[in-house]
């Protein structure tokens, strides 16, 4: 399981860089030193300073905690309310409740995600909470919509029909039966999220919806560095690469987690 194992370390690596953030960087990020801005990296600076003097490193260490911070429980919200209303859609296949549910999903998928989050923002002002809510909106009706298609085919097998004819409710079933033998797919479903999730980030944050000053956000490093590329190109290539790597660590994580937890491609490769 390669994937699974490269996808766990590059996950590993950005979550510790962003914990250890919370006792020790290299630098204070708040510290402007202009004589020293847009130094190479070196020995003082292992990966440069950017145009305000500050240590990149730390800038992306403290960065790193708000994009898995805002992503965490962005996605957090989509799975809280997504899953929910996914398993009542199914529990109610083909009444009002479904209808109204997939017609509210419906509905949001018809705007691309960064448009609604732009709209989110926009209306209620900048900040990395309310870029929470605007990636976690988005994320409901993906959580709900999959855990819905999950639990149709299952409401027809013979152990939820013969939970029913025990007496049991569509509630009870639906938390003691559908709900686990759905959350293979909503794990892996998770990992994409969560990648995802620190692309809305970055990307509201490259436009200024996101986390604002001081905190530093691997989003705005980006859109402070696009004026400075051929002076220092450092200043764009490490925030850039920290992305790239956290998404891919992570889109690498949910390949592995599919193919480890699917018993059909597990039979496939054996």
């Amino acid at each position: 399981m390669k994937s699974l194992v490269l996808g766990a370390v590059l996950t590993v690596l950005v979550l510790a860089a962003a914990l250890l953030s919370f006792a020790w960087t290299p630098g204070d990020v708040t510290s402007v030193d202009i004589p020293a801005r847009l130094q190479p990296p070196s020995v003082q600076h292992l990966l440069g300073t950017d145009h305000l003097g500050r240590d990149m490193l730390s800038m992306i260490m403290t960065g790193a905690r708000t994009s898995l911070a805002v992503a965490l429980v962005a996605v957090g919200i989509g799975m809280g309310l997504g899953v929910p209303l996914g398993l009542a859609a199914a529990a109610r296949q083909g009444g009002w409740l479904d209808e109204t549910i997939m017609r509210f999903n419906d509905l949001v998928f018809a705007f691309p995600s960064l448009v609604i989050a732009i709209l989110v923002t926009a209306l209620l002002g900048p900040g990395a909470i309310n870029a929470i809510l605007a990636i976690g909106i988005f994320n409901i009706p993906v959580f709900a919509r999959l855990t819905r298609g999950a639990a149709l085919p299952l409401w027809h097998r013979e152990f939820i029909l013969a939970a029913r004819t025990a007496g049991k409710s569509a509630l009870r079933i639906s938390v003691e039966h559908i709900l686990p033998n759905t959350m293979n797919l909503l794990i892996v479903q998770g990992t994409i999220q969560f990648s995802l999730g620190i692309l809305a980030e970055a990307g509201l944050s490259y436009v200024g919806l996101g986390a604002q000053p001081p905190i530093p956000s691997w989003g705005r490093m980006l859109a402070d560095a696009q004026t400075m590329v051929a002076l220092a190109p450092h200043v764009a290539i490490i925030p850039g690469t920290a992305i790239v790597l956290t998404v891919l660590g992570l889109n690498l994580l949910g390949d592995g987690l599919r193919d480890r937890l699917d018993p059909r491609l597990q039979g496939r490769a054996a």
